[in-house]
Formats: C-alpha cells, structure tokens, sequence
C-alpha cells in the first residue's frame, strides 16, 4: 500500500495506481473486450511541423482532417495542407481552447489531436473536450494534472520507488523563502516553473548573488508562456546527461517501452540533438530506467504517448526523475526509426479504444534490428549571439533528399516567412545508420546539403557539433556546448575562392539579368556609374561576423577582368586567378566556375546588398558593401553608439537609467521574442545618454533600445 498521507491529498491519483499496477504487462499485450470509436475525422489543435506530421498519418489512414491556422500563419503549410482550415484570427489564438472546440464540433469532427506545445498538457482544455464529446487523443485529464505539476508530480513519483533530485516544492512562493531553502539545498540550484516545460521557466542559480535575479527572470518566462510563475527549487547536477524514455499505455491495462532517447546537448535547456539509443549507457542502467519510466505511467494511469524525463549524474551513474511529457515528443522520430512505428498512429489506435499493437518483446527485438537514429533540430537562431532567435523570410531552401534512412519534418518551405509570434524551429532532420558511427557520418552529410538563405540558422553549427571529438565518442552532457566552447564557435578563415565566387556571382547575376552576357560588366561591381566595356572593376564585399559585433567584419576588395565571353581574370587579396570560366544557371543560382587549379559548384543566393554561398558542404554570408570614398561622398554614417534590437520584440523590462554609467556586459534591456526572454547586455563600458524603447514597447529588429554618449564627450 502507498502512504496514507499521499492518498489523502492525491486520493484519485493513488487509487488509479493501485488499479493499475496489478495489471501491467510488459511481455504481452491485453486484449480485454473494450467498445471502440474509430476515428472518422480529427482537428488538428496545432501549427507547424507537427500539424503536418499529424496530417500525414491521419490521411494515410483515411481520417479527415481539419487544422487551423492565425493570421500570420495564413499562408504557412500547415494551413494549405487540408481542404477543411479555419482561421482563428489572433496570433495568440491556438491557445483559445473553447473557440478550438467549438470549431470541430461545427466540423464535424470525432477527436482533437494538440499536437505538443499549445494545449496539449492542458487538463482543463482535454476535460472541455470530453465535456463535448470529443476525443482527446492524449492522456486521461487526470494524468495531466498529476504530472503537469512538478511539485506534486515529484511527491508521486517518490512514493511510486521513481528517485527524485533533492529540492524543494512547497507553496511558500515568497523570494526570500525560496532563496532560504536554494541555500539548505546547497549552490548550484536549478528553478524550474512548477507548470513549465519546453525550456521555459528555467535558470541555474550558482551563487547566493544570482538566486534572486535568475528567479525574477524565471518567474517572468513562467508567467508570460503557462500564466503561473510557482516556482521548485532543485539541487543542479553539474555535469548532468538528459535521458529520457519513451512509453506507451493503453485502456487495457497494456504499458510498454519504446526505447530511449539521449537529450543531454542543449541551448537554453532546449534541446538540439536527440538521439536513441543513448550512447555510453549500460545495459543494467538502461533496464532500470525502462523500469522506472513504467512505473512512473502506471502510478498515474496512464494512456497513450508520453515520455519520462531524467537526470544521469555522469559523475556517480545515479539517475532521477526529473519531469513526464503527458504528450508526444518533438523528437519522437528517432523512437519512430528505430522501432519502425509510426507513433502517431499509435495515438489515434489508443485513443480508439484499441490495444497496443506491439508487446514489449517485439519492441525489444525490433530496437535490437533498426540500429541509431540521431535528430537534428534546425532553428533560426544565431548561435554566435547566444542562439538568439532569427526571423525573415526564406529566400532561399534546399533540404537533403530523404530516404527510408533521411527523413526531414519541415513547417515551412521556400519563400514563407519566420515570423517572430511562435517558436523559430524551421524542421528537424532525421537520420538512421547500422550504428551510431555511421548515424553521425550521415548526418553530418545530410547538414552539408541543407541549405538555407534568409534567416540566419543553427545548420553550420550543427555541423561542427556532430564532428566534435567529445560529441563522436559520446561524452555527452546538457553543458557540452559551454564546455567546448572554444572548439564550438571557433572563427576559420574564408579562402580566396569564396571571395571570387561571390565576386563572380555578383556580376554574371546582373548581367543575366540584362541578358547581355558576354558584352561586360555594366554596373556590376562599381554600383557607381560605369560603362559597359571589359575593363577592370571592383567588388568591395564584407563578411559579416555571427556575433553582430562590427569590429569582426572582414571587408575585402576583389578585382575582376573580363578576358572574354564567360572568362574572368581575379585578383584576391595578392592571389590571382586567371583564366577563371564561369557560367551561372538559368535559376541564377547555380554557379560553377573553372578556376585553374579547380572547378567548384555553388549556389549563389542574393537579396539586395545581402548574399549567402552555398559551396562545398559550407554556407558564407556576405554583403555587398560601397567603397570608403563613396560613403563619404554620399555623407553616410555609422551610428556606433547604440545597442539595437536584435529581432522583431517586445521590451519586458529596462536595467538602466539615462545618465547611469555601466559596465561591459551589463544588463541593459530584457526583450521577449518567439516566447522567449533574452536579456540584452552592454557590449562596451560606457554612460547612457537615451534609453529609446520603455517596458511594454513593440520593436523592429535594428531599432535602436539605448544609446551611448560619444567617447570623446566633454
């Protein structure tokens, strides 16, 4: 029997688990006679990626669909991809759960699927379906509220025999408690929103000074993504794996195991790399957490998907529970290639009232034949600004042809827009090889041919990362990208073939575009009034750097002859080539040029002075920039004491005064974007002359938020 006191205070929660446990079955499936409802039409409470996934299966099963969409996401594929698609107006309105149920009931619809984000951990959202006769095609309402919060989902767990990280999870809520019980528990805490997830609501603590403006912050994330901003305080593991485990259950009383999924390297306590099965990981310790994570669904009754978090302390081997995802996960196609099922599918069989498909034995034999699988998550973000979110339009996509090995979830295609109102994951990257060796070499393959023009991405760090010694063999842990830093974000040099690609790209484009090939440059080059003949001109170029920071632009001048119809002589910071043959495709994109000592293929993609290269498995961004005289002719100027928004945003809160003196990397200004805080700090020591945007204020990307007195004032 369970403690007395915990039946008490979770008397429901406890008696589904003394329900349950007796009827688990890990090696057989029950088949126990249960009326079913099959599911004849569905709505699709979701954007993106995973609204189309969801689309996928449901059309491969005859299941009608219906989705939904706001107004920026009028023309997003989500939207185009059903007949049957109602706009919801506000860009906030995927969270309006009444008006969601009222439009599958006016469409006839028998379930919703909330996909995940959004609603899908919402226990009052899935009882308002139910109330109105509709299938909620995820957990009972009941075990979303028992491991929707942490707090109370840690009291369960422990009481289950599922370990838990030391914390505290009481309700006395105020800063000064919660600092007293970070301070018995011992530096470094973690806070985490007691209704959190995703990421959000959560900051490390590592010294007494740092509690309470980490908590500040973590409350304001907590209100602004889940309206709650309770707070846990747990012990930080320093050097922790994230490893979690991916479960099934059924109405029968069935609950199975579908492997595990490594989730240790992140950004922002976001994942970016999932993979199964975890590598370095012994068999016992893998069992173990098999174990666990069945337990963890029956003491709450569970149905359907869901998957149990931990935390693998890589120091002693111990592991805790750490939170239940009462939904499917974003990185559940790496579950889905090594077990060769479709878990979406699964979804709509148990939600139907039909037992799992697979006993736990056949998942085990299954795991045992499909070899690793890894996932890449592709972001618009810049890594080298702390992975910022990036918005824009994508001017430019082309993504790795996918197999029965390759697969690739996308939300968006060429030409639409990353807006800055939702998350800024573009799509994820999926791949499988006999091994995780030959899993990581396929991977890092497939990234060499993703390419994206427009925002700025995380693919070329992607690409360093699954090539990075530690990662290779293993040694994973959440602090992998702190810890390797240097190697990470390291700055290589562009090689002069780059810059005379650009170069060539920049004139055979223009002279394509007047279709005069062959009778000069025109304008191309000079911008500034030349003729038409072959003579020699100049291309001024600046690489911009990936930290934002101007001082690490590299600006660089290319000469270029025309020799003859398609040949070019190029000179390149003192190397020259010569001849050069070069053509560009009639997409003016394609580019391949033959230099004396080689011949390279690129894709040249430019927008307005701004051009991205796509050469040799690598992506350059340059910008065509006017040489030093013609600025000053022109009177243009620079205005280098400001700092600017980095994106489209909204400012939460202002850290300074007008007249105050900072230092470097102080706090200036904490702005929020794609439903994420982001404090912006000072990149010079120095005084403030104007704070430009107050709290409450909606900015444009480049505005400026503060500015700084000239060095030179008097």
């Amino acid at each position: 029997m369970l403690p007395l006191r915990l039946q008490r205070a979770n008397g429901r929660t406890i008696l589904l688990h003394a329900a349950f446990r007796n009827r688990r079955r890990q090696h057989t499936i029950a088949t126990n006679p249960l009326e079913t409802q099959p599911l004849r039409s569905i709505l699709i409470a979701n954007r993106g990626e995973i609204a189309l996934r969801v689309n996928r299966t449901a059309s491969e099963y005859g299941i009608r669909t219906t989705t939904l969409y706001t107004d920026p996401d009028a023309r997003s594929q989500h939207a185009l991809s059903s007949p049957f698609a109602v706009n919801l107006g506000s860009p906030t309105a995927y969270l309006d759960g009444d008006r969601i149920i009222d439009v599958a009931k006016e469409q006839g619809c028998d379930g919703i699927h909330p996909g995940y984000g959004f609603l899908s951990e919402n226990s009052a959202f899935a009882e308002k379906c139910k109330s109105a006769g509709l299938v909620f095609i995820g957990p009972p309402t009941e075990a979303i509220e028992a491991m929707g919060n942490k707090s109370r989902s840690k009291e369960i767990m422990t009481n289950a025999g599922v370990p838990c990280i030391p914390g505290y999870h009481g309700t006395n809520q105020s800063p000064e408690h919660l600092a007293s019980e970070a301070s018995k528990i011992g530096f470094p805490v973690l806070l985490k929103a007691v209704k959190g997830g995703g990421g959000k609501g959560m900051r490390i603590a590592r010294t007494p000074e740092e509690f309470l403006p980490q908590l500040e912050s973590a409350k304001s994330e907590a209100r602004n993504s889940f309206g709650d901003d309770a707070m846990l305080v747990e012990k930080y593991i320093t050097t922790p794996r994230h490893v979690e485990v991916q479960i099934f259950a059924d109405k029968h009383g069935n609950c199975v195991v579908l492997g595990e999924r490594d989730c240790s390297v992140q950004r922002r306590h976001q994942k970016i790399l999932e993979e199964s099965p975890a590598p370095n990981l012994n068999e016992e310790t893998r069992q173990d957490l098999w174990d666990k994570a069945r337990k963890a669904a029956l003491a709450v009754g569970y149905e359907g998907a869901g998957t149990v978090e931990f935390i693998l302390d890589t120091s002693t081997g111990a592991f805790f529970f750490m939170e239940m995802n009462t939904r499917l996960q974003v990185e559940h196609p790496v579950t889905e290639f090594v077990t060769g099922q479709d878990l979406v599918h699964w979804q709509f069989l148990v939600a139907q009232g039909s037992p799992l498909p697979l006993s736990q034995s056949a998942i085990r034999d299954l795991i045992a034949q499909h070899g690793h699988a890894i996932e890449a998550r592709i972001y618009a973000e810049n890594p080298a600004l702390g992975f910022l979110p990036s918005t824009g339009r994508l001017a430019h996509l082309r993504t790795p042809t996918p197999s029965a090995t390759l697969r690739v979830d996308a939300g968006f295609a060429q030409g639409d827009e990353v807006s800055a109102y939702y998350d800024p994951m573009i799509a994820k990257l999926i791949v499988r090889g006999a091994d995780r060796s030959a899993a990581l070499q396929k991977l890092h393959a497939a990234l060499a041919h993703y390419e994206i023009a427009g925002p700025t991405t995380n693919i070329e760090f992607l690409k360093r990362l699954c090539v990075s010694p530690a990662f290779v063999a293993g040694e994973v842990e959440t602090g992998y990208i702190e810890k390797f830093r240097e190697e990470l974000f390291a700055v290589e040099r562009t090689a002069p073939e780059v810059w005379a690609q650009v170069a060539l790209g920049v004139l055979l484009q223009e002279a394509q575009g007047r279709r005069v090939l062959g009778l000069g440059f025109g304008e191309a080059g000079s911008r500034m009034g030349f003729g038409a003949n072959y003579q020699a001109r100049e291309i001024h170029l600046v690489e911009t750097a990936g930290d934002g920071k101007p001082e690490n632009n590299v600006a660089l001048t290319v000469r270029a002859r025309q020799v003859g119809p398609g040949r070019f002589a190029l000179e390149v910071d003192g190397r020259e080539f010569a001849p050069v043959v070069a053509e560009l495709g009639v997409d003016g994109k394609s580019l391949r040029s033959f230099f004396p000592h080689t011949r390279l293929d690129a894709t040249f993609v430019r927008e307005d002075e701004q051009i991205t290269l796509f050469q040799q498995g690598r992506q350059y961004k340059l910008q065509l920039a006017l040489p030093k005289w013609a600025e000053e002719a022109l009177g243009m100027k620079t205005v280098v004491n400001s700092v600017l928004a980095p994106m489209p945003c909204k400012v939460l809160r202002v850290e300074v005064k007008e007249g105050e003196t900072v230092k470097k990397d102080q706090a200036l200004v904490v702005i929020e974007s794609m439903k994420m805080e982001t404090v912006i700090r000072s990149p010079q020591d120095g005084v403030v002359q104007k704070v430009v945007h107050g709290a409450g204020d909606m900015c444009k990307a480049g505005t400026a938020l503060v500015e700084f007195f000239d060095e030179d004032r008097k």
